[in-house]
């Protein structure tokens, strides 16, 4: 992986002196028009920042038309899970330590879907301490040379503190949203270095940490809070981090098959197990293990990065592995943002490029930090922006949150891909969601204003979009 006011005074003109819901650009104060689509613009160039616009939208003919982008929602693909980001320590304690109504205002715009709230529908957590706890930790720490083999010492402590008091807020907003625990690493006495920074876990150990998932996903599930999926081990090539480990393919196969799987069945456990969480430069490690059918009869699907590789390269996996399935798990964006860079390349590559790769959900890195970026354990990432930013009780949103907005209050959970039509420089993505409705995202990659057609049923609209605007149009 790797004021609020920010010094940049191009970057407080973008993310913190327009207040998104009184801009001049919003139409929102003159009487509405009649439209058949609703049509929600982020326009970094004009200071829109995911509003929805007064616009008369109307299917028609657009005759001899140029530019096309016609939806067939004859020809479907995968389900969604959800749209969102990871909940680290630091995020929740950040949330947590809010005054009680300003916490409650900021969650309902985060997870509500009335209004303008924008409706996180997927969340990620660490599994013990990521980087962006302040200081590495697991729920079995012990004192050096003593082990803990049967898990009698296990314990949620350190998440009972922020982490479980935040997701029981909510949950109590979005019951149904969808919860993946990943670790950094497991407790250092499993380790062959005995550190919370790169090792390996010790095959004598391996019973012992299929375990500690096992006890986790219970204490959790006891708290009130369902794991949905876990992954085996956050970016497993990446030992640098703190915490962190390798965990070479093999490796990951073996505890899967001998350990991990036959625990999960043991226990009755039906939480999802997923591989790899790495970038996408490696889908050779998916496919190693899914070659190993007595690994892959436990394992759901695989998870993705971008820090390297192309997004594309996910559908290596998805051919050769048709039936399982594919996640996109984590990005980060570097402090302070560049609203303008960030939100085209994050929305092409992964909130559209991650479903047209048979991606079932797209998480950003991580919900919130402070303005100090602060915590992270030593070693931990220093530049990584939350989708907001929380000092106190103030908020100011970041390039995350516009980014995940557009496709989190729209492709809600059970929405499916349905075919679009691709564009140079117009790269989109289609839902057909679970209420029947339509939604399509667009980007406008080029630097000059597009004017385009979207065709579907054979009744076509007329869009345009200024360079780098994003727009959610949903009929």
């Amino acid at each position: 992986m790797k004021p609020i006011i920010f010094i940049a005074a191009i970057l407080c003109l973008q993310l913190a002196c327009v207040n998104k819901k009184n801009s001049a650009e919003n139409a929102g104060n003159d009487s509405p028009v009649k439209s058949d689509v609703e049509f929600w613009l982020t326009d970094p160039g004009k200071s829109i920042l995911f509003q929805k616009q007064n616009l008369a939208l109307n299917f028609g003919n657009a005759g001899n038309a140029g530019k096309v982008i016609t939806i067939d929602e004859g020809q479907s693909y995968q389900s969604m899970d959800g749209f969102g980001f990871s909940l680290t320590g630091g995020s929740a304690q950040h949330i947590h330590q809010m005054a009680a109504n300003s916490r409650a205002n900021l969650l309902n715009e985060l997870f509500a879907t009335d209004g303008d709230h924008i409706g996180i529908s997927y969340l990620r957590i660490s599994i013990g301490a990521s980087d962006l706890d302040s200081l590495p930790f697991s729920y079995d720490d012990l004192p050096a040379g003593q082990t803990d083999a049967n898990m009698d010492k296990f314990s949620l402590t350190p998440d009972k503190r922020n982490v479980i008091p935040v997701l029981t807020e909510i949950l109590k907003i979005n019951p149904t949203i969808k919860i993946l625990g990943s670790p950094w690493s497991p407790p250092t006495w499993m380790k062959t270095n005995n550190s919370s920074i790169g090792g390996s876990l010790k095959p004598a150990y391996y019973d012992a940490y299929a375990k500690y998932f096992v006890k986790y996903i219970e204490a959790m599930k006891a708290e009130g809070i369902t794991i949905d999926a876990i992954t085996i081990q956050n970016e497993p090539l990446h030992p640098g981090n703190n915490p962190s480990m390798l965990m070479l393919p093999l490796e990951q196969a073996a505890f899967i098959k001998q350990s991990l799987g036959p625990a999960f069945q043991k226990a009755g456990i039906t939480t999802k197990i997923i591989l790899y969480d790495h970038n996408a430069d490696r889908p050779d490690y998916p496919l190693t293990i899914l070659k190993d059918p007595e690994a892959a009869k436990y394992v759901d699907g695989s998870a993705f990065h971008l820090y390297g590789g192309t997004i594309d390269s996910l559908m290596q996996v998805h051919e050769k592995f048709p039936q399982k399935n594919l996640y996109f798990t984590e990005q980060w964006i570097g402090s302070p943002g560049k609203l303008k860079e960030d939100l085209v390349w994050h929305v092409k590559n992964l909130v559209i490029g991650g479903p047209r790769n048979w991606c079932k959900n797209v998480l950003e890195w991580n919900l919130s930090s402070n303005s100090k970026l602060e915590p992270h354990t030593p070693g931990g990432c220093t530049e990584c922006l939350g989708a907001v930013t929380i000092d106190g009780n103030q908020v100011t949103r970041n390039p995350g949150y516009y980014i995940i907005a557009h496709a989190a209050k729209f492709a809600r959970p059970g929405s499916t891909r349905i075919a679009s039509s691709i564009l140079k420089n117009l790269p989109n993505v289609a839902f057909k969601t679970p209420d029947g409705r339509k939604a399509l995202i667009v980007v406008n990659e080029d630097s000059t204003t597009q004017s385009f057609v979207v065709r579907h049923n054979n009744r076509d609209i007329s869009i345009s979009l200024n360079g780098g605007a994003v727009g959610t149009f949903v009929w």
